[in-house]
């Protein structure tokens, strides 16, 4: 990897993004976060003397120059005053933040990641707004839906994945070999390679599918169901803790609730579901297996609500095993109470996933579809038109 190459790592968090540029030799020369504990954290764990707390607007003129910006941005509703075509209104939201660092340093690559429901929210016109909005700043977007447990995490864990390159030569995916479009149709795969039939993205007004490409306000999108590099499937219980105390049990509560419970014992997206109460179907209610993927952790994953069965005894999972969980070393918040790690573990970013989202799109392992027409077994036409925009001014 290119050790000249420089990143800034916005709404940082406690470093995913940081730990994978670490390991690619790529400088990170910017970092921000406004919570109090990831920035804690941060500090001590990384060292940085440019990572600066606080909440990004009041930051944005001081972000140095670079080459890769990279983003875990809120989740926020967009709103629909004055919405074009259907399409949401990004501005006011933390998304726009990142829009304006993009028009005015333009660095060459953007990875953003978010949360599944992103592709669905607001009917499709959340997606649709940051689709539009990235596109149209000169850069060619790709998007896909990534599982944790496909990276040798033992979590059943789907994240959408954006990425982008500034200005590029020609139609490429980063996030996607042809051994992924196995399966996918002629007429489907001759849409993907024609700029022109590409899809306004103003007019879309459903849910996107798990992959897709946009490129100046139009896009195309597919459901890949084949991730061809996957890794061998890691259980929950091949990274707990062993003779833990006493104090990470639930005993009585537990016990009277399996009393009313009824016993499932099925494997669910590669998450045991052992026990679940009648009438319930909040997490509170479920007791989990360990022969197979830990759920989804959250910010808000409380205690109360986590159960699993480890032998004889009913617990939640440990600060050490949440950090297992998402590819952190069991240290990497231990400044910080065990309570306040779990929200910190359960908002990251895996640095695997993103080590892995980053050397494609750096070392530009990717399909060129101007060269894989005899290959995909259809003819190729490729229309595609650079397009710059001034840089503006950073006013909010």
């Amino acid at each position: 990897m290119n050790d000249s190459l420089k990143a800034v790592e916005l709404f940082a968090g406690i470093g995913g993004f940081r730990l994978a540029c670490d390991r690619l030799g790529i400088e990170t020369v910017w970092a921000n976060d406004i919570d109090t504990n990831a920035a804690k954290v941060y500090r001590q764990k990384s060292h940085p003397s440019n990572f600066v707390e606080g909440d990004i607007w009041q930051f944005l003129d001081e972000i140095p120059p670079h080459d890769l910006l990279t983003a875990g941005f809120p989740c926020q509703p967009f709103s629909s005053a004055g919405k074009k075509l259907g399409i949401c209104d990004p501005r006011g939201t933390l998304f726009e933040a990142i829009v304006k660092i993009l028009k005015w340093r333009q660095p060459q690559y953007f990875v953003l990641e978010n949360v599944k429901r992103l592709l669905s929210m607001q009917g499709g016109s959340h997606f649709a707004a940051i689709l539009d909005s990235l596109s149209r700043l000169g850069y060619l977007v790709e998007w896909r839906l990534l599982n944790a447990a496909n990276f040798g995490l033992p979590q059943n864990r789907e994240r959408i994945v954006i990425v982008g390159t500034f200005n590029p030569s020609r139609i490429v995916s980063h996030l996607a070999n042809l051994e992924n479009f196995t399966g996918v149709s002629i007429e489907k795969s001759a849409t993907l390679t024609n700029f022109s039939l590409w899809n306004p993205i103003e007019s879309h007004t459903r849910k996107f599918k798990t992959w897709g490409i946009a490129q100046n306000g139009r896009f195309y999108n597919l459901d890949l169901s084949v991730f061809s590099e996957a890794q061998p499937l890691v259980k929950l219980a091949e990274i707990l803790e062993a003779n833990l105390e006493a104090s990470f049990d639930f005993t009585e509560d537990t016990l009277e609730r399996l009393k009313s419970s009824v016993f499932v014992n099925k494997l669910i997206n590669g998450v045991r579901v052992l026990y679940n109460q009648k009438g319930g179907s909040r997490m509170g209610y479920t007791i989990y297996g360990i022969d197979g993927l830990a759920p989804t952790l959250t910010s808000t994953t409380s205690r109360h609500y986590e159960r699993y069965q480890v032998g004889d005894r009913y617990r939640l999972l440990t600060n050490i095993e949440y950090a297992r969980i998402q590819g952190f070393a069991d240290d990497r918040c231990d400044c910080l109470s065990v309570y306040n790690q779990y929200s910190l573990y359960g908002n990251a970013f895996p640095p695997q996933i993103a080590s892995w989202v980053i050397r494609k799109l750096i070392r530009e392992e990717s399909i060129d579809f101007s060269k894989t027409s005899q290959q995909l077994s259809f003819p190729l036409v490729l229309r595609y038109e650079p397009f710059r925009e001034a840089i503006p001014e950073l006013s909010r």
